[in-house]
């Protein structure tokens, strides 16, 4: 990230909204943005664990009938443009307008969350 955006009014101003009572949409969007990108590091630490329970998995099988880590690497390479997607088009709903940016979040948000809940449910089992 370069200086200038880390300067830049619209990083300062996220830094002051209070979630809890955002009242512009301006305000909403950037909150909704916080909450997917949270969702987005969930995802990701989840993730990471599926894989490790992944390379167990397959340390426990012959040669010959391993392959847990690479099936649940490339069904996440997979999932993630159809997410893109899905949330692309829902933003369809209201293109062009201020409140884009936030039903495109929130729909990265739910879809993400989705994902996570799917992942641990598989590989937290144990």
């Amino acid at each position: 990230m370069s200086l200038a955006v880390l300067g830049s009014p619209v990083l300062a101003q996220e830094a002051e909204v209070d979630c809890a009572n955002a009242m512009t949409q301006m305000d909403m969007n950037i909150c909704a943005g916080r909450d997917y990108r949270a969702a987005d590091e969930d995802l990701n630490l989840a993730y990471q664990n599926a894989i490790a329970v992944a390379k167990e998995w397959d340390l426990g099988l012959s040669e010959d009938l391993r392959g847990a880590e690479d099936t649940l690497r490339e069904a996440q390479r997979a999932w993630l443009p159809y997410r893109d997607k899905v949330c692309e088009a829902t933003g369809f709903l209201v293109r062009g307008g201020s409140m884009e940016p936030m039903i495109v979040a929130r729909c990265l948000e739910t879809v993400t969350r989705r994902r996570t809940e799917d992942i641990r449910a598989v590989y937290e089992m144990n």
